[in-house]
């Protein structure tokens, strides 16, 4: 969709490399972790949702690209991953601290799976944007929280005309 957010355009954004470990918290239907698995030549992506529905269509998605790199796990950021510590070099958190009731709690997880050095990646909605959800989630907002975690900023820019995106390191 031209001018709305797009996550391939993002992720080029960030000089990933090609063989990192990543998790993609509120993954849905794999809108962030199809494109990031697809620029990756070796590594993985753990898709990480609550809902079934939107994993079992990313199952299929997945199955009908023959995309290898990607796990599917069900679980809620709020209560804890799976994931082992320090398991990833990049935690993608893309439209979702809008909708969670404790972003910090979801911080920590993404903090606590990540491994020295790595990334998290935060998308959100624009405060004045006038699509998206009512309740949104200010950049100054998630910043506080990252630093009180002890999250460093490495990068703040415009993801797409509706969207910031930030960017810490562990």
């Amino acid at each position: 969709m031209n001018g709305f957010l797009n996550p391939s355009e993002v992720l080029k954004k960030l000089d990933l490399g090609k063989s990192l470990i990543a998790a993609d918290f509120g993954s849905g239907a794999g809108g962030w972790a199809i494109p990031l698995a697809r620029s990756l030549e070796e590594g993985k992506v753990f898709a990480i949702d609550i809902l079934e529905e939107p994993l079992s269509v990313l199952n299929s998605k997945i199955k009908a690209q023959k995309l290898f790199n990607i796990e599917i796990v069900r679980g809620d950021v709020e209560k804890g991953t799976r994931l082992l510590n320090e398991t990833c070099n990049l935690v993608l958190m893309t439209n979702l601290l809008f909708e969670c009731e404790n972003k910090k709690k979801v911080l920590e997880e993404g903090k606590r799976v990540l491994r020295k050095g790595g990334k998290i990646l935060v998308v959100d909605w624009k405060k004045e944007s006038l699509l998206g959800p009512k309740e949104k989630v200010s950049p100054k907002e998630v910043k506080k929280l990252a630093q009180d975690i002890g999250l460093k900023l490495e990068k703040e820019f415009e993801a797409g005309p509706q969207h910031y995106g930030l960017l810490f390191s562990k």
